[in-house]
């Protein structure tokens, strides 16, 4: 994500542009929450990755061209997400910011923090990468076609995964069943 971000920016994406992206991952968010909400109602995702990375997507946005305080405050975020706790952020109404005593009962857990600043760390080394103090992206070897278009068209990948795993466990499990 920060990376990305990172390179995003450096490729002149516009705010409009990303807000859409982000918006399309909220929609897919939200398709998450309402179909596990159906499968599994006491577990239903509702702070999962998808949610994240729509809401870290916008709160990083401003960061994209600031590695320095990205990093910093990325470390300081992960820090905190990692040894703060407290009851009060127990509560569902609270627990997507991560600062709670025990993980929530659901199927997917992805909160502010600490992964907003894995994200921020992101955008310190995108930019590293850029300035080529880590590796020359130059030199790297192009992706395959099949490769890159996977990339182009991970979030649509990511929807089709789960569906298709649960389909494919319930019909070796029915299978199953009938030995």
């Amino acid at each position: 994500g920060g990376v990305s971000l990172a390179l995003a920016g450096a490729a002149r994406l516009t705010l409009a542009r990303h807000l859409a992206r982000a918006a399309r991952i909220a929609v897919c968010a939200l398709g998450v929450t309402l179909a596990s909400f159906a499968l599994f109602p006491q577990l239903f995702i509702y702070v999962g990755v998808l949610h994240a990375i729509a809401v870290i997507a916008i709160v990083a946005w401003p960061l994209r061209d600031k590695p320095g305080v990205a990093t910093m405050l990325g470390v300081a975020i992960v820090v905190a997400g990692l040894a703060l706790a407290h009851p009060a952020f127990d509560a569902p109404a609270w627990s997507w910011i991560g600062l709670m005593t025990h993980k929530p009962r659901t199927e997917d857990y992805v909160p502010l923090l600490p992964w907003s600043g894995v994200t921020l760390i992101g955008i310190g080394i995108g930019h590293a990468l850029r300035r080529r103090r880590f590796a020359p992206l130059d030199s790297l070897p192009r992706a395959p076609r099949a490769l890159a278009w996977l990339g182009r068209h991970s979030l649509a990948i990511y929807m089709l995964h789960q569906p298709v795993l649960i389909g494919a466990l319930w019909l070796v499990l029915r299978a199953g069943a009938g030995f």
